[in-house]
Order: C-alpha cells, then structure tokens, then sequence
C-alpha cells in the first residue's frame, strides 16, 4: 500500500476490502467484545482544519482515542508563521512531531502537499476533490446492509443531487467495487458536466469509467426520475454544497425542482427494499423529508457511527501500529481481528 490516504482510486479494490474488514472487526471487538485493542498505543494524531466541521473532528479523535492514542486539532490559520512559512515546510514540521496526520482542506492540492513533505502518513478528511474517509464509511454501511441474497457487485446505488466531492467519491468507491452506480440531478450538476462544482482538474467520470473497465461497474448520470427505478440504495447530500456559485440562499432551491427530493414516493419507485443514505448533515426538508431520514428505511444513522469504526481502521493501517496485547484476553470478535489485522500486513508487505 502507498504511505497516505488521499484518494481509494490508489487502492486496489482487495486492499480497499481489507480496511473495510478491519472496520467491521474493531466495530465488533469494541461494541460486542467490550475490548479497546490499543493498536496506536501513546501515539499521536494532528487533526488539521482549514474548516473542519464537527461530524469530522469527533469521529477522527474518538478514534485515536479508542486506540490508546491522543489527538491534537491544529487550526491551519495557526500551522504556518504569520503567513510566510510555505504548507510544505509546516508539513515537514507536523511530520517530525506527529505519528499521523489527517487533514481537511479547501483544495485538494493542499492534502497532496501535505502528504509529499510530511514524514508521517496522511489521511485526507475531505478535500474540493473527494471525500475518502466517507468512502470507507458508506461501503461499511451497505455490506452489513446487503439486500437478501445479493453480493455488493450485484447492487444499485442511486445518487440524487449534485455534483459534490461527496457524490465524485461514492462514484468512486461504487465502480471500484463493482456496483452500478446512477447519479440523478438536473442538467448543470451533473458529474457529466464536469463537475462545475467541484474545484478540481480531474475527469471525474472518466476515473469511475476506469474503475467500471476492471470492476465491471457501470456510471450513469441522468435526470430522468425514473432513473430511480429498482435502486437497492438511494443517497442524497445538502442541495447547497452543490451550488457554490450562486448568491442568493435560495438559489439552490431552484437549482433542485422538487422531483429531486427524498420523499416516500421516491423511495417507493426505487423499490420496497431500498435503503436510505446521507452523508449528515442534513437539511430537512429540502433534499430529504423527515418520513424518509427518520424511517425504517433509513441508514443514515449507522453511517454517523460508521465514521468512527471507518476512521478507526484506517488510523490502524497507515499509523504506526503497535502490539496489540491480547494473548490472555478472551473477547468477541479476536479471531476476526486477528485475522484482519493479518491481511493487512500481507498487502503492506
């Protein structure tokens, strides 16, 4: 595997797999099992904002935390000295003093500077471009929340909304991993309209097509709503971090006519055993209604959760792992980790 996390499109779909397994591993070890395996004992984690929000920050120190490490957040206003010390130069710094780093940053070529001249592995919290550690979370979300009798290669995700680093990333992690993925929004927000929304100088579709020639996966983006149709998951993110453009507050209400938001009767075309999905925060009302959010349906609550086993795991596999220490210790799940644990060092290998 590479030293940092910046983008799953570094990562085989077996080693994107493998952090998954350890997820669900740890989640099970810690909430069944009762036992917190201190693999980054008396380590240390810099959390870097350029504008790190809450739904951020907590899961990346709750994290640490629960691996025997500790945590320090570091404004990104305060990392360089009064303005004249280059990110380079602050990155070597933070690497000297840090054993892993994650940052949440504006423009994507500011984690990829970070990452090139820290010493420390880099974890990328959200960037402009994608939003990795999301990738993680949704993809541990929907194997334990598999439709009866299907793999994860034989599932449909429908994206309703724009064209969000949230949306580019779920694309991502769905033709990595073998799913058809639809991406349903109004002309302009379109993955396939190069993504005016997002600030970045990639091709987004054409790295899902990539990824779809090894996987099998199919990308499609649509703003016909019967693209909905047959959905096994239906997922959607705040209309407003779609239109950055705009001035007025209500732009992005007229940017979404209303056949985009979640309702029941989406949910109904898209089949009786669709799942709902949100990234959070949410804004009731707009892109999704609160029968939908707060229904049977909805797995938005087990993703907020998943952040913190997701952000676990990846902390487990690019930090400085120690010991884990349990040789006289029975717990749920010991073997699974183990076992987890094990593939990892053969792909780092």
């Amino acid at each position: 595997m590479v030293k940092d996390f910046i983008d799953t499109n570094d990562f085989s779909s077996e080693e994107i797999r493998a952090i998954v397994e350890l997820a669900a591993a740890l989640k099970t070890s810690i909430k069944q099992g009762l036992f917190h395996p201190h693999l980054l004992r008396d380590k240390s984690l810099g959390v870097i904002s350029f504008q790190i929000p809450a739904l951020t920050r907590i899961p990346l120190e709750v994290a640490m935390c629960d691996l025997g490490g500790h945590s320090a957040f570091l404004d990104a206003r305060c990392t360089a000295s009064e303005g004249c010390e280059t990110l380079g130069d602050s990155a070597r710094v933070m690497g000297a003093l840090l054993d892993i780093l994650a940052a949440h940053v504006r423009c994507h070529r500011d984690v990829i500077a970070l990452a090139a001249s820290s010493a420390a592995p880099v974890l990328n919290a959200m960037s402009d471009y994608n939003h990795p550690t999301q990738e993680i979370t949704d993809l541990l979300t929907m194997l334990e929340h598999l439709p009866s009798g299907k793999r994860i290669d034989e599932c449909r995700i429908v994206y309703v909304g724009g064209a969000t680093q949230v949306c580019a990333s779920l694309m991502f992690i769905c033709s990595k991993m073998g799913m058809d993925f639809v991406q349903f929004a109004p002309s302009g927000h379109q993955l396939s309209d190069g993504a005016r929304q997002i600030d970045s100088d990639f091709d987004l579709l054409a790295i899902g097509r990539r990824n779809c020639e090894i996987s099998g996966a199919s990308v499609t983006v649509s703003d016909d709503l019967e693209s909905v149709r047959d959905a096994d998951y239906i997922y959607t993110d705040a209309w407003h971090r779609a239109v950055r453009d705009e001035t007025s507050s209500d732009d992005h209400l007229r940017a979404f006519p209303s056949k985009y938001q979640v309702t029941p009767a989406l949910m109904a075309l898209a089949g009786s055993e669709a799942k709902f999905m949100h990234c959070l925060p949410a804004c009731r009302g707009e892109e999704v209604v609160d029968e939908v959010i707060d229904g049977p349906k909805s797995l938005c609550w087990v993703q907020a959760e998943n952040r913190k086993h997701a952000i676990r795991a990846l902390l487990a596999t690019f930090g400085p792992r120690t010991a884990l220490r349990d040789e006289i210790i029975e717990y749920a799940g010991r073997e699974e980790l183990h076992r987890a644990l094990d593939k990892i060092d053969v792909l780092q290998a």
